[in-house]
This record gives structure tokens, sequence and C-alpha cells, in this order.
């Protein structure tokens, strides 16, 4: 007769004794807690995995009251979830920030009335413990909905309109912005062109405010047109100011997306980029490099700025004040400006 034994499952207390760390240090780590040393995580990470260890969500859930969950809620259509490659790059950040502390990312979409309806009830259902606000424009009514009603609530930019109601992570677009402008300035361009993205985002603001005052006395309101940060939007803003201003030597744009446009018609115009017209965009996200040609930018720190939204909506949960955490950017050159 066959005997059948079960091996035990690994507990947090057989972690903590492969780590050589204490059962509080591992408990830390596995809900996400900052005080710890890279050490200790290090070794704890490496102990889950030798021993096997899992987490009991639905324990955990019933102890704390919380579904060990965040949301990632982008506020725009559907399709360009798929379409913007920035917003893959925050959703993947998010999801390695949160897999590293046990927890999971639901993914939310928010581009209609009913879909803001419908995210509002689920949130405030308690299925997630925060939301992670990614691409929030000031006119939608939404994030006024999760302040009221207490949902923690981290936002991906200055959150127009809410500045010190709730924490956030933004690049400093006005400085970037500057840089941007400065660089293009210093090639001997002098007819420059902006695209900017919706006034009613803080890239689209403030990107513009930064354009605005490297250019100082050259500013000129006709030189700037808007785009959603498409790259049909760009395409079409950068026919508007061709014909409104054949002589431009130079365009930024406030996204990579709204550049490569730009580009499109420039081409259709009969204009060389860069030797006609130099074309700079904004992010990096993995266009501009593969783009012909490659375009100059404005690097965002993407992986940074998904864990310190993840890092920082884990505070708000645990009762933290709202704070701001502003990152900066970096200029990448390339052969398009």
């Amino acid at each position: 007769m066959e005997r059948t034994t079960s091996r035990r499952k690994p507990t947090i207390r057989d972690v903590a004794e492969a780590a050589g760390v204490s059962y509080g240090t591992v408990s830390r780590v596995l809900n996400g807690g900052r005080w710890v040393s890279p050490q200790a995580r290090e070794a704890v990470e490496s102990a889950i995995v030798a021993t096997g260890y899992r987490t009991n969500h639905a324990a955990r859930s019933l102890a704390t009251g919380r579904a060990n969950s965040l949301a990632f809620l982008l506020t725009e259509e559907q399709h360009l979830l798929f379409a913007d490659p920035t917003f893959a790059l925050l959703l993947r950040g998010a999801a390695e920030a949160l897999s590293q502390r046990a927890m999971t990312l639901v993914l939310l979409v928010a581009g209609t009335p009913r879909e803001r309806e419908s995210v509002e009830h689920y949130v405030s259902a308690g299925h997630v413990d925060g939301v992670m606000l990614i691409s929030s424009h000031e006119s939608d009514p939404l994030l006024d909905r999760l302040l009221a009603a207490g949902i923690p609530t981290v936002s991906c930019g200055a959150p127009l309109g809410h500045q010190g109601e709730l924490s956030s992570v933004s690049v400093d677009e006005t400085a970037s912005a500057k840089e941007m402008t400065r660089h293009l300035r210093d090639r001997g361009h002098r007819r420059i062109a902006m695209i900017a993205g919706p006034p009613d985002t803080p890239g689209g603001r403030f990107r513009l405010v930064g354009f605005r005052e490297e250019m100082g006395s050259d500013y000129d309101d006709s030189m700037v047109e808007i785009g959603d940060y498409g790259m049909e939007s760009g395409a079409a803003a950068m026919s508007r100011l061709l014909a409104r201003h054949p002589d431009i030597d130079a365009v930024f744009a406030a996204s990579d997306l709204m550049a490569a446009g730009a580009v499109q018609a420039l081409r259709r115009a009969g204009r060389r980029v860069p030797e006609d017209v130099a074309v700079a965009g904004f992010d990096d996200s993995g266009l501009a490099e593969s783009h012909e040609p490659p375009l100059t930018t404005m690097r965002q720190p993407w992986d940074r700025i998904s864990e310190e939204m993840v890092a920082l909506l884990l505070e708000v949960i645990a009762g933290a004040p709202p704070r701001a955490i502003v990152l900066p950017t970096t200029l990448v050159v390339r052969d398009s400006a």
C-alpha cells in the first residue's frame, strides 16, 4: 500500500529563517514597506524563491480589510492604450513594481461617461486599495469623484486644479521644454514653432510655458498649434503652421507621436528633416529611436515614474499626507534636430 505525504507549505517564518532576518522584516517586504535595506530586501526575495513561499491573498485580505491590489486607471479612450507607447511603458513599470510586492495590478479604462461611472462604482466598492491616475484632464470630473469618495489616489503628472489635494509623480515639464527650446536655438534655429498638447493636461500646459519662457521676446502665438498627443494631430498641426509660416526652420512637439506626424507633413510639403526643418519631440518612448530619422527628444524616466507612483500610493493608503515628486528628464540628441 502506497503512503502519500503532503509537504507543509512554507510560512513567513521559514522565509525569515532562510533569509537570516526577522519575521517583521519579511512582513515589511511583502507589504511593500520602504524601511528595508536593499541587502535585506534582496535576501528576503531570494529566500522566497528558495522556499517556494506563496502569499495567501485571501487570508491577508480578511486580516487587513484590504484588496491587496491597485488600479492603473487610464482616463483616455481604449485604443490609446495600444496606440500611445507611453501608457504601455507606465503599465509595465507599475506591474513590475507591484509583482515585487506580491500585489495585483488592475487595469481600468475610463474614456467615456459610462466607463467613468462604472470605474467609480468599482473602486468605491473596495475592489482595489487605491488608484494610479494616468493622463488626467482638468476638465474630467472623475478625479473630483474619487477625492469625494475618499479613494487613495496618486496622479501621474501634476493634477491640474487639485495641486496639494493628492499626491503626484511628474517630470519637470517647464524646465524640460526650456532645455529642448534652448537646444534648438543653440543649433542656430530662429523660426521655431511648437505643437503643444491639450491645455487641460499638465504636459500640454507646462511644456508650452517652458517654450514661451525660453523664446522670450521671439515668442509668437501664431507659431503655436495644439494637438492631442497623437500622430494625426501632429501632422495636421504641422500643415497649419506651414500654411501660416512657410519659413519655419524648427518645430518642437510635446510628444514623439506628434513629432512623427510633423515629419510626415513636412515630407508631404517637400521639406527635408533636418536639413530644412529640425523636428524635436518629448517622451523617448521607443518610437523616437526607431523613427526615420531618429528623433531628438526629452526622455522621461518611465520605470522610476511607475515605481514612485506605486510607493507613493502605498504611503497614501497607510495614511501619509499628500506630496508631490518631480523627476528630471534627459535631453537625447539624435538625427532629427
